[in-house]
């Protein structure tokens, strides 16, 4: 440490602390004046509208948007398919039937042991469609759509009820025929057989699906 000996080496050291002070002062100028360049810069469009008046106006509600539903774009390509799938009702299907007393079919390579089994009951009724009451084509496009559904469900065995015909004029079973034809262009169709007496007999099928 240097030993001061008179007032004249006090000099330089005043000199020095006297540039440190105003350094620092210039430094806290220029930091305060880049923060009101900044502050004006933000308040821009304020300073140069001058003081606003919020408009008047009455209270509104704001409901919460709801999301909407996820599309399911898969099921509806799907489903789409099977309204446009046409099921004629001319197709001519007695060569396609076995001529026993039910007209029972069943596709080429399947055994009859297949159709004796599913008349029998072997597999177990996991769906229906009752027919009863509609019209010829919303008939066929609600079994185009069930046997659809059933097999992408995973489902073996279904019955579809057609009725007897005995509310039908001339009593003829106006479905009856027709659904046959329908599921015998249906591919996921493997056979049917009309039911048991106890699952309706001659005014229903039991189908089994692929």
């Amino acid at each position: 440490m240097t030993r001061v000996k008179s007032l004249a080496d006090l000099q330089p050291m005043a000199r020095e602390l006297k540039a440190r002070r105003l350094a620092i002062e210039r430094a806290r100028e220029q930091r305060e004046a880049a923060t009101r360049l900044a502050d004006q810069e933000r308040r821009l469009f304020e300073l140069s509208v001058g003081p606003v008046e919020p408009l008047r106006h009455a209270p509104r509600v704001l409901h919460a948007r709801e999301q909407p539903a996820p599309e399911p774009r898969q099921r509806e390509a799907d489903e789409r398919a099977v309204l446009l799938q046409a099921l004629s009702d001319e197709i001519d299907i007695d060569t396609l039937l076995d001529t026993d007393e039910t007209l029972s079919f069943r596709r080429e390579g399947l055994s009859l042991e297949v159709v004796r089994k599913l008349r029998r009951g072997h597999w177990a009724l996991q769906a229906q469609l009752d027919l009863h009451g509609l019209r010829r084509d919303a008939a066929r496009e609600a079994l185009g759509q069930f046997i659809h559904d059933s097999q992408r469900r995973g489902l073996r065995c279904v019955r579809v009820i057609h009725g007897k015909g005995h509310g039908s004029p001339g009593r003829e079973p106006v479905l009856k025929g027709r659904v046959r034809r329908w599921l015998v262009q249906k591919s996921e169709v493997l056979a049917f057989v009309q039911a048991r007496a106890s699952d309706g007999g001659a005014g229903a099928l039991m189908v089994l699906l692929g």
